[in-house]
């Protein structure tokens, strides 16, 4: 099984997204950190990325399909995979697409945790009042841009799987468990 998680940022992707990884034995494939790790391990894909990092731009998104495919074809991906951070546009949306079906896979599940953005900035503001601003990314404007980022690049794919009836709506403004349990539900329920 391969699913989307999507939300703005704060909305409860990374917790649910260890959640489902105890649960399931699926893998997280989060983008920044497979760059990361192919970097450090010196693969082709990690060296190509890394030149280009080092020149200041962005990592081409065949490179990054590239590491997604690397993967999904490897032993520890077989129970499926949670995407975080990529498809971010539309193109990436179809590339992947491509890419899935050529390894006879697909999309499972698209994922959208729905919060309220005010309450979102409220609890920031709040959490950094109680701790002093211990957080570097504890201040409303920062969220606010990641917001405005998020709106701009990454929600617009939202239609593109929502037009194909994948997108399953789940209010993340509910409790931990309840949004876990709505989950549960999208996924068919089966726990490993």
């Amino acid at each position: 099984m391969n699913i989307i998680l999507l939300g703005p940022p704060g909305a409860g992707k990374g917790t649910q997204a260890q959640r489902i990884v105890s649960d399931r034995g699926m893998v997280q494939l989060s983008t920044g950190d497979m760059l990361r790790e192919a970097i450090a391990n010196g693969t082709e894909l990690g060296l190509k990325a890394k030149a280009i990092m080092d020149r200041g731009d962005l990592v081409a998104d065949d490179i990054i399909l590239g590491m997604i495919r690397e993967k999904l074809v490897s032993p520890e991906c077989a129970a499926g995979v949670i995407l975080d951070g990529f498809p971010r546009t539309v193109a990436q949306a179809e590339a992947l697409d491509i890419m899935l079906a050529e390894l006879d896979q697909r999309i499972d599940a698209v994922i959208e945790l729905q919060v309220d953005e005010a309450a979102l900035i409220d609890r920031i503001e709040n959490r950094a009042r109680e701790t002093g601003g211990a957080r570097a990314d504890d201040k409303a404007e920062v969220l606010k841009k990641r917001l405005a980022v998020y709106h701009e690049l990454t929600a617009p794919i939202l239609p593109y799987y929502g037009d194909r009836g994948m997108v399953q709506v789940v209010d993340g403004m509910q409790p931990i468990e309840t949004v876990a349990s709505r989950i549960d539900e999208i996924l068919g329920g089966q726990i490993n």
